[in-house]
């Protein structure tokens, strides 16, 4: 359990109930088992070989030497008449491998606890099969039972014990279960999962009543991301009749009777940002929930549960009063979406554009009273690219632009043929400006995106870089956005391309 404290505004309650400015402290479940690790040394090296045992690889190595097991175990008992060079040749590998197991078993209830490890009963089942399988191989390794062939009865015994091993493939179940475990968590990465109660998903609480999750997922998907039926099982067991599911994914959906018909859809495209009105509807349909019932809690998800899950958690949390600024809603989120223990990448909203528009929120609950704030149509004159040099052509020769209005296509130009603009390098200025020629009048939400022949890497959207923005917060017809707030240049591992002193300007005119 962590405890967190908020500074809630003074019209509205506090994630706690409480009203007022003052702080606000309220306790969040982690999701990890509450215990008082000693700082020994058994507990240090069990920190440090966990990573390695719970690892994709680890497992698929285990996963692979069972099959060759029962490979071998077939063998050795189709040849009736093999030579006893053969024989000790696959008892030896057989024993080897029987060994590996025992030693995968030690470790695993090493690493997790005993009591934690065998309060599975696939775990048990595994267990015996290992040790039985181990002592029947070991057996057959180290007795000379040659002269049972003169006792036939004998000889079948042993024959059919020998058969026993094969038992071994029922652990192949335990080492899926195991293997798709690892694999959730690999693809998870360092995101702050949900791992008590005999549960392990990606799933986060970010405040005792908002939940962050990735995609419940059904068929080949709910091997690397989390099952559907034990999201379902989480918040039936948690939470039961209270909870409402938000799915934010345009490219998928599922049946909303899994969730007793409680899930609201928002479509925002992967990388993306929500339009204003969905915001508004969104936040108006929370508010509506949460008054409902003090017990009632919200659970978001996109796909991986960060990018367009963080945006809209960071939305709630301002309209609701818990934090008065986007900077601190955003920082918060990370903070809680993000387990430190595992590595310090930053798992909150990432792409600058969403982050942009959860500030759009802020000024639209304060400014605007939770409304759209005046329109602004407005007519796109010029693009200017700063610190142009060393991008793509290094002119802006090689750029091709595409602006959307509501998803819609309504303008394109490419640069080199001078197709409905006209390009002019400012060399001493280390810039190139685009004029669009009867350049398209927009208003809302905007997406501009750049695309380039010269190669340069694609990111996000599969292209080179994009933005979004509102004509209704662009002030003086113009607006500027440096590298951090464009989405792709804003990573570091661009910026041996897109200098610091990247950015770009939008020159805009009255329609």
């Amino acid at each position: 359990m962590t405890s967190v404290h908020f500074n809630p505004g003074s019209d509205s309650k506090g994630v706690n109930g409480s009203t007022g400015k003052e702080d606000a402290q309220v306790t969040i479940d982690d999701g990890k088992e509450e215990s008082d690790v000693p700082d020994t040394m058994y507990y240090q090296i069990r920190k440090r070989i966990a990573p390695f045992v719970m690892s994709f690889g680890f497992r698929v190595f285990g996963l692979v030497l069972i099959i060759v097991d029962i490979i071998l175990v077939i063998a050795d008992l189709a040849l009736l008449h093999r030579s006893r060079e053969v024989g000790n040749a696959l008892e030896a590998v057989s024993l080897v491998i029987s060994l590996f197991f025992l030693v995968d078993v030690l470790l695993r209830v090493y690493v997790e606890g005993f009591k934690v490890y065998f309060s599975s009963k696939l775990n048990i089942v595994d267990a015996c099969i290992v040790v039985v399988t181990l002592v029947i191989t070991m057996i057959y390794t180290f007795s000379d039972l040659s002269g049972t062939s003169l006792i036939p009865r004998v000889f079948t015994f042993l024959r059919a014990l020998r058969i026993i091993i094969l038992v071994r493939i029922f652990r192949l179940a335990s080492q899926k279960k195991e293997l798709e475990k690892v694999t959730r968590r690999m693809v998870s990465e360092n995101k702050r999962r949900y791992q008590k109660d005999g549960f392990d998903l990606d799933l986060t609480y970010v405040t005792d009543r908002v939940i962050a999750m990735s995609f419940p997922s059904s068929g080949k998907q709910a091997l690397y991301r989390n099952p559907i039926r034990e999201v379902v099982r989480f918040l039936d067991t948690k939470h039961l009749d209270h909870y409402k599911v938000y799915n934010l994914c345009s490219e998928k959906g599922y049946d909303p009777k899994f969730f007793h018909y409680r899930v609201e859809r928002i479509f925002i495209d992967d990388h993306n940002v929500p339009s204003l009105d969905d915001m508004l509807r969104y936040t108006a349909n929370v508010r509506e929930w949460m008054s409902a019932d003090s017990r009632n809690v919200i659970a978001i998800h996109c796909k991986g549960g960060k990018g367009r899950t963080g945006t809209m958690v960071c939305t709630w949390l301002i309209d609701s009063d818990q934090f008065e600024s986007a900077k601190d809603s955003l920082d918060y989120f990370g903070e809680r979406r993000t387990d430190k223990s595992m590595s310090s990448k930053f798992q909150g909203v990432e792409t600058p554009s969403q982050s942009r528009y959860v500030g759009y929120y802020e000024i639209m609950k304060n400014k605007y009273n939770r409304q759209l704030p005046p329109p602004k149509t407005l007519k796109i004159k010029s693009i200017r690219i700063h610190s142009i040099s060393g991008v793509g052509k290094g002119d802006g020769s090689d750029l091709r632009v595409k602006i959307f209005v509501r998803r819609e296509l309504v303008f394109q130009c490419v640069c080199a043929k001078q197709e409905k603009c006209a390009v002019f390098p400012d060399a001493g200025n280390n810039a190139v400006v685009i004029s669009l020629q009867e350049g398209p009048v927009v208003c809302g939400d905007v997406k501009v995106m750049f695309e380039s022949s010269a190669g340069l890497p694609k990111g996000y959207e599969n292209c080179a870089f994009y933005l979004w923005f509102n004509t209704s917060f662009v002030e003086n017809n113009r607006l500027c956005l440096p590298r951090d707030e464009l989405d792709n240049p804003h990573k570091p591992k661009t910026w041996d391309i897109y200098k610091e002193d990247f950015g770009i300007t939008f020159s805009f005119s009255e329609p």
